[in-house]
């Protein structure tokens, strides 16, 4: 190849490694990456409060009496958590399942209909993926501490 040809062409982007102590602050990750990360994280706090949500689970259709135990719970509190921090946990808890279903929705879309997917695809249903989560989340936590 002549020089002239290998100076014609357009110099290719230099990727590498990103340094988690310098490079992290100032790098802005796309809207698709964070529902990557938070759909991981979701799942991830599903898995590991499993046995909170099985306790609720219990508690709520044992017993009618077992039922007002678990409303006093969220009421006045259990044990050293107080009621307000329990609903958190249930807020929590709530998003982390809105989230991980409706990104998962999202990638089920794009196996299927893999040849309409582009870069302006990902863009719009991530950004989709965060407003639904957060607004079924605001309005499911607005019920959760009795606004409406």
């Amino acid at each position: 190849m002549t020089e002239a040809a290998s100076s014609a062409r357009p110099k290719r982007p230099e990727f590498r490694n990103i340094n988690a102590l310098t490079d992290l602050p100032t790098y802005r990750l796309p809207a698709a990456g964070w529902v990557s990360i938070l759909h991981r994280a979701s799942g991830v706090l599903m898995f590991l409060l499993m046995p909170f949500i099985i306790w609720m689970f219990d508690t709520s259709v044992t017993s009618e009496l077992s039922f007002a135990r678990f409303k006093a719970a969220f009421n006045t509190g259990l044990g050293f958590a107080p009621g307000w921090f329990l609903k958190l946990v249930v807020l929590a808890l709530m998003w982390a399942y809105l989230h991980h279903f409706i990104a998962g929705l999202r990638h089920l879309w794009m196996d299927v209909s893999h040849n309409a997917v582009n870069k302006q695809f990902g863009k719009t249903s991530a950004v989709t993926v965060l407003a639904l989560s957060l607004g079924l989340t605001l309005v499911l936590g607005l019920k959760l501490f009795g606004v409406y």
